[in-house]
């Protein structure tokens, strides 16, 4: 499984490095949770890639990237099923190529296409290569996880973030200075608790 990640509007920011550094720091953090074949590591401009054994792995690392990472730095995500192969050796590790490549460039030329034309809240499409089948079923949960957080507020997708890693909700009212109730709360107002329950759903077998 490959993944194409570039920075929403990075000419737009006022500290490109910084948030380089941020990016990078926050998937090396999901990396201690979520099991990468290879890393998310820098390419070319503002884009990055990494590689996922499976599609529940991919799609757990760009939900917590996008509930994780700060308001003001946004990604786009290509996600491609398919085959990846070594071509050669770059300075920062293997120069690959195949279809879960070509499927993932694919993939985020669609959701930028989408965005533009009717849904600005869209960061993330899926294509595969071997399944083409299942492609509709995966975007519309994209569709919707999106939507949920591109309209959540920065506390709701901290509690949610929190949530999705197992945290116990007392420790995260903890965290956040407020009371167990008010975190339960915040996951209904804000899709949190729809979101968590979407993404349990998509770790039952048949599904990735």
């Amino acid at each position: 499984m490959g993944l194409i990640v570039d920075i929403v509007r990075s000419r737009e920011l006022p500290d490109r490095q910084a948030a380089q550094e941020r990016i990078e720091e926050t998937f090396r953090a999901i990396a201690d949770v979520v099991d990468f074949v290879r890393p998310l590591w820098p390419t070319v401009g503002d884009e990055f890639q990494a590689v996922f054994a499976d599609l529940s792995g991919a799609l757990m690392a760009t939900t917590m990237g996008r509930l994780l990472l700060p308001e003001q730095i946004d990604c786009r995500f290509g996600l491609g099923a398919g085959e990846i192969q070594d071509v050669g050796e770059g300075a920062t590790g293997p120069i690959q190529d195949g279809s879960a490549w070509w499927c993932a460039r694919d993939a985020i030329n669609e959701a930028h296409r989408r965005e533009k034309a009717a849904n600005p809240y869209l960061r993330s499409w899926f294509i595969s290569a071997d399944r083409p089948a299942e492609d509709g079923v995966i975007n519309s949960y994209l569709l919707m996880r999106d939507h949920l957080i591109s309209a959540m507020k920065p506390r709701e997708r901290r509690v949610t973030a929190g949530s999705l890693l197992g945290q116990p909700q007392a420790e995260i009212a903890g965290a956040e200075g407020i009371t167990q109730s008010a975190v339960s709360q915040s996951l209904r107002r804000s899709g949190g608790a729809a979101l968590l329950a979407g993404h349990y759903a998509m770790q039952e077998p048949g599904t990735s």
